[in-house]
């Protein structure tokens, strides 16, 4: 009788050493359910857009970050490509042009391209210029086409339209005159956090270079 108990008990106990729990008399005993145990938390990386600057002391930043631009969109990104001083296609914003059917490229409604210098009393008044009234005429045009390029990109920019935006010459602009350098500055302190902005061009004004995440400046070999 005691050998027959002991090799009762013997096959009971299970394998580990594990308690057993009784289900009453006559009932088979089950191991005690272990407790549960709940999954890791893990947060989810949120999208991150950095504010990026190409410039160099030449016109040659732009061509390298329009084949990126124009990449990104063939990979199905919105993209908007703006040029602030690139005219003689008349395009302005009702005639931009559209790439890969992702990317709009849009330049002022100018006959050629913008490099004077605008005076600081024609910024306020372009009819105080110097010299014709047509030539007076052809200063608010151009104003007024700048302007409007600008609008639209800021409107895209705040709204977070798009996920790529390259902003070129806008350095350029704001040093002559056509841009105001505090309007540019805050409007990209409100950009969305998940945009990607390039700005590229010869010039930048050092409060633009303080708040860029990357900054890549070519030069030329000697």
């Amino acid at each position: 009788m005691t050998t027959s108990l002991a090799s009762h008990r013997q096959s009971l106990r299970p394998a580990g050493g594990g308690r057993l729990e009784s289900a009453g008399h006559g009932a088979p005993a089950h191991p005690a359910p272990m407790p549960a145990t709940q999954p890791a938390l893990r947060l989810v990386p949120q999208p991150e857009g950095l504010l990026q600057i190409h410039t160099a002391p030449f016109r040659g930043s732009f061509a390298a970050v329009f084949s990126q631009a124009l990449r990104t969109a063939g990979l199905g990104s919105r993209v908007l490509v703006t040029q602030f001083l690139k005219g003689g296609v008349e395009q302005g914003v009702a005639g931009s042009l559209w790439l890969c059917g992702r990317l709009e490229w849009l330049r002022p409604a100018t006959p050629q391209c913008i490099e004077a210098p605008l005076a600081p009393a024609a910024a306020h008044d372009p009819l105080a210029v110097e010299g014709s009234l047509a030539a007076a005429s052809d200063l608010a045009q151009t104003l007024e086409a700048v302007a409007e390029v600008w609008a639209y990109s800021r409107t895209c920019l705040l709204e977070g339209s798009v996920d790529l935006m390259v902003l070129d010459e806008l350095g350029l602009a704001i040093e002559l005159g056509y841009l105001a350098a505090d309007e540019v500055t805050a409007t990209l302190e409100q950009r969305p956090a998940q945009l990607d902005v390039i700005l590229t061009g010869p010039s930048m004004p050092a409060a633009l270079m303080a708040m860029a995440d990357q900054v890549t400046q070519l030069r030329r070999a000697p």
